[in-house]
């Protein structure tokens, strides 16, 4: 079960991470869009809401996607850290996925976690950036999703 153990790590990782990019966002931010092409802020946000709904069908042997519009930054906000909490309570059962968890990293985890750096980007680019830390000493506890759980960041920069 050490793989059920990496990839809720992974999860936690994730959730104390995107604490810092999905909060105190500016104004509108919801909207911003780097190019015309490119989706916003909302729209990225919910797609990461919808991996770990997908990821979460998927241990359990279930091929289903939904392509979510957007809610509100805030409303968006909480159906992500909903999803997280899901897919990690099932992973917490340690009952055995239905595909392999390598499978369950490359996609909807490595996604969302390619999503969250290009909302800190986005972040940068709308002249509001997440101040650097190293996370290499964040405190980061398995099944500690919720932003207000996490501990205060260790050594920013």
């Amino acid at each position: 079960m050490a793989e059920l153990a990496l990839l809720r790590h992974t999860v936690a990782t994730l959730a104390y991470r995107s604490g810092r990019v999905l909060t105190d966002v500016p104004s509108g931010f919801a909207a911003f869009k780097p190019a015309e092409s490119a989706r916003s802020a909302g729209q990225v946000l919910a797609h990461m809401g919808d991996l770990f709904d997908w990821a979460l069908h998927m241990v359990e042997a279930k091929q289903v996607w939904h392509d979510s519009p957007p809610l509100s930054w805030e409303e968006e906000v909480k159906r992500f850290y909903a999803a997280l909490r899901r897919f990690d309570d099932r992973l917490a059962e340690e009952r055995a996925l239905a595909v392999p968890a390598g499978s369950v990293f490359q996609g909807p985890i490595a996604d969302a976690l390619t999503h969250l750096g290009q909302l800190s980007l986005m972040r940068r680019l709308a002249d509001a950036p997440v101040k650097g830390e190293n996370y290499f000493k964040a405190e980061i506890v398995n099944g500690r999703l919720d932003p207000s759980e996490q501990a205060a960041p260790r050594r920013e920069f």
